[in-house]
């Protein structure tokens, strides 16, 4: 007399559990995203390829009205070098973020970079990407 067993194994592999974990995954990033912003004017900046990430230590914005801002503050014009200086006076590598909205003229942007080419303050320019 033959005896078979009850147990036996399935050669068949269930992905179930494995979207279940994506699915949590893909939930956690969709509302840990949400959450970081950053620390500057609501700008719709020009698009352009390739992202640079650096720790931010100030933040030049120009709107397309040709205010200034300073970390959110409004700057006027004139005062703009000065109150960079005095910012950036502790600074052992001062880096400027440059906030341009679409549709400002170069010239205010060129007018911050020449700041910083003066004072030796390292600017990066903010795009969205494309």
């Amino acid at each position: 007399m033959e005896i078979k067993g009850r147990n036996k194994v399935s050669p068949e592999f269930s992905m179930a559990s494995m979207t279940d974990i994506v699915f949590l995954l893909l939930i956690f990033f969709m509302l840990t995203s949400t959450l970081v912003t950053a620390d500057a004017l609501d700008l719709v900046l020009p698009k352009a390829k390739g992202k640079t990430e650096h720790s931010q230590n100030l933040s030049v914005s120009i709107n397309k009205k040709l205010d200034y801002y300073i970390n959110k503050k409004k700057v006027d014009e004139k005062n703009l070098e000065t109150r960079l200086k005095a910012m950036l006076a502790k600074e052992e590598k001062p880096v400027i973020i440059l906030r341009a909205e679409e549709g400002v003229p170069i010239e205010k942007a060129v007018y911050v970079m020449d700041i910083a080419n003066r004072n030796n303050y390292k600017v990066i320019l903010a795009v969205r990407p494309k």
